[in-house]
């Protein structure tokens, strides 16, 4: 029997687009079994994305049993004009402006570049953290394709063929977000484990 490694979301997309990217290369059989829990963890106010996911899986630790390996995620999209705001705080500008919103914080500044970032904290079974991060650079732009999933609308990555993230395929965008470069570390740890 394979062990089980619970991630840490209560969003169906995101659990479903993480089995994508953790799923064992064909012909392989699986090494773990993912499950995921929905814990209402603190958002610890800081600006070290490092940080931030430390200390949500550390919560996660102190609530599930002794033993359990468990990861959280938490992406960030960074804007250069703003020196990386709003950064992971973006989910909370996100709600309270939408992506329109989002699109007009940037009038008036000559870039709109950017950069996703997805950090993941994984406390292994002896409870050892291990953090692991992506990045995907890009440009803000007007929102384009499906509103399904956060700002994908309005992120263009530089390795997108001129696409958002929402107007790719979800195969096309999970080989260079950043979330997938993340998980890409993370599945390496669990597979050489």
């Amino acid at each position: 029997m394979v062990p089980t490694i619970v991630f840490v979301t209560g969003n169906a997309n995101k659990l479903k687009e993480v089995k994508m990217l953790l799923a064992p290369q064909a012909g392989k059989e699986p090494t773990f079994e993912l499950t995921n829990t929905d814990i209402d963890l603190d958002e610890l106010q800081n600006s070290s994305l490092e940080e931030i996911a430390r200390h949500k899986v550390s919560q996660a630790q102190s609530v599930l049993p002794k033993g359990t390996a468990v990861f959280v995620e938490d992406t960030a999209l960074c804007f250069d004009a703003f020196n990386g705001l709003p950064g992971a705080y973006v989910k909370w500008f996100l709600k309270s402006v939408g992506p329109e919103g989002l699109v007009r914080m940037l009038e008036g500044f000559e870039t709109k570049k950017a950069e996703a970032v997805t950090t993941v904290a994984f406390a292994d079974f002896e409870g050892q953290v291990h953090i692991f991060q992506g990045k995907t650079r890009g440009k803000i732009v007007q929102p384009r394709g499906s509103r399904d999933f956060g700002w994908d609308c309005i992120f263009e990555p530089e390795e997108g063929a001129g696409k958002t993230y929402a107007e790719m395929e979800k195969v096309d965008k999970n080989q260079i977000s950043q979330r997938s470069r993340a998980f890409a570390l993370l599945s390496k740890c669990l597979n050489d484990a």
